[in-house]
């Protein structure tokens, strides 16, 4: 066997994860030719099919998982090599990977960049992704810290608190709801709900926190993000719940008013979530050091919104996070 190369293994590692050639190419900003190509001589090298085509999807083989295997391995140790010259060279010539899922554009890409502003000289990447990616982000150890409503529960991970998430129930400010606060959670199956698609944890959250209070949750309309969600609701196409991280702009103008339901607003919470296997740099250690000093700030100015309107807030405090 012919020894491949580190990236011939990461195009087989991003084709397994795209399951298309195409996407693959398009990700790794490359030709599909290209991506064929290499391919066809890491089969080579391997002495060994390493995938097969099944409904127009990319399948690996036996050969192939152990190939993207010993690829994520390699990547992981690199990883581990930058880690390790980073914290040599100290914070501001290092680099910090962060990823969060999409609620987390309402809130990181701000904090981002003050974090930025105190640190000039430190590279900063931020993805955010669908909760199904960036779990997939975690099993790999793609990046220093996650940040998220609801973490995987699995060993290997540390996960702290960092502040709330209040989910609020929100509607066009003509809706009838809105001056009337007797309707009951029994109610929601007489409105149009619009939601989150599958997969998302604001979807999961909300269902589930429903079904304990003996209510099926049948969304009309399913969007793909939560500003997808605030111009459906603004365009009087139904009332939706939501982080209130989400719509505080809206509510300042008066496009979104919210609904008072009971045991509304909903407790959720936002989490750090790090992999104990990955050293955690001086430029980890800073940024959830910062984190932890600026969202009880996130936290306040939240609080601040919901209880000159007589919504209740005890429930939501950080320290009550699981």
């Amino acid at each position: 066997m012919r020894t491949p190369t580190f990236n011939q293994l990461t195009i087989l590692k991003t084709v397994a994860e795209e399951g298309s050639i195409v996407r693959a190419a398009d990700r790794l900003h490359l030709t599909p030719p290209t991506l064929s190509i290499q391919l066809a001589k890491l089969a080579d090298h391997l002495g060994a099919p390493l995938y097969e085509v099944v409904n127009r999807r990319i399948e690996l083989t036996g050969a192939g998982r152990d190939a993207v295997a010993a690829a994520q391995a390699i990547a992981q140790e690199l990883g581990l090599l930058e880690q390790r010259l980073a914290a040599r060279a100290g914070i501001e010539r290092g680099r910090l990977q962060v990823a969060t899922v999409s609620t987390g554009e309402s809130i990181l890409p701000s904090l981002m960049g003050v974090f930025q502003d105190e640190h000039p000289g430190l590279q900063i990447r931020l993805k955010i992704v669908p909760r199904d990616q960036l779990l997939g982000r975690i099993d790999r150890g793609d990046d220093d810290i996650y940040l998220m409503t609801r973490p995987p529960r699995r060993e290997g991970l540390l996960i702290e608190p960092m502040g709330i998430n209040p989910l609020v129930m929100i509607a066009h400010p003509n809706h009838p709801w809105v001056h009337d606060a007797t309707h009951s959670l029994g109610d929601l199956a007489s409105e149009r709900f619009v939601s989150r698609e599958l997969g998302s944890g604001t979807r999961f959250w909300i269902g589930e926190w429903l079904a304990e209070r003996g209510i099926e949750f049948q969304p009309a309309l399913e969007l793909g993000s939560n500003e997808a969600i605030k111009q459906a609701v603004m365009g009087n196409h139904g009332i939706a719940m939501i982080s209130m991280h989400a719509i505080t702009a809206e509510l300042n103008t008066g496009q979104l008013a919210l609904l008072k339901l009971p045991d509304v607003p909903m407790p959720s919470w936002w989490y750090a979530v790090r992999p104990l296997a990955r050293q955690a740099t001086p430029a980890t250690e800073a940024y959830l050091a910062f984190l932890k000093t600026q969202w009880p700030i996130l936290d306040v100015t939240l609080l601040d919104l919901l209880r000159p309107l007589g919504f209740p807030t005890e429930h939501l405090s950080k320290t009550q996070a699981p």
